[in-house]
């Protein structure tokens, strides 16, 4: 009996040894929290993300001693601080490289927001990527912000997540849209809430 209460003993501390090295393994990151984007005018790409895209602007922490703002929407914040150096924004403000560093926000009406691009007279880009009879096309629409940090909108969520590696588990807050995923042959349990 003693020998069997030993046992247990040891097979719990067995397990509890294994829970925390599987937890020491897991990358405790929950989502993306915000992006932080340089600009000239704080004023003027407040305007901007806010009616453009529908940002709203938030209260920031008063702790904070420098010219700027937060802004948020659609699970995801933008901070702006004012640029002491201009040489820090992009040089190139014009050009819509659809290979430059960008942003992406997805959409559920391109149409309506090439009618949004147009009401402000933005300037985009608009293409699609993929073959629409495979159910892989992509649409896509460059602009730029005020500043000249590229933009993207797409409507990218019925492209399939297919892991290439089984390095960690994709992780989707149970909150938000989550794109369809492709575990295939891979670990079904990748796509973890």
């Amino acid at each position: 009996m003693q020998r069997q209460a030993e046992r247990k003993n040891e097979q719990e501390e067995d397990n509890r040894e294994q829970k925390d090295e599987k937890k020491n393994d897991e990358i405790p990151l929950m989502a993306l929290n915000h992006v932080s984007r340089l600009c000239k005018d704080v004023k003027k790409t407040v305007d901007f993300y806010t009616k453009v895209l529908g940002f709203v602007l938030i209260q920031r922490p008063q702790a904070f001693d420098f010219d700027g703002a937060w802004l948020f929407n659609y699970g995801v914040g933008i901070h702006l601080v004012h640029a002491k150096d201009e040489d820090r924004l992009p040089n190139d403000t014009d050009n819509l490289d659809p290979m430059d560093n960008h942003i992406s926000f997805q959409s559920e009406d391109m149409e309506g927001m090439v009618q949004r691009l147009e009401q402000f007279k933005i300037k985009y880009l608009k293409r699609t990527v993929g073959e629409e009879e495979e159910g892989a096309a992509i649409d896509q629409l460059f602009f730029k912000d005020p500043d000249g940090f590229m933009i993207e909108i797409c409507n990218c969520e019925n492209v399939k997540l297919v892991p290439q590696r089984s390095i960690g588990r994709i992780k989707f807050p149970s909150d938000r849209h989550n794109p369809p995923v492709d575990l295939g042959k891979h670990d079904n349990n990748a796509a973890k809430a």
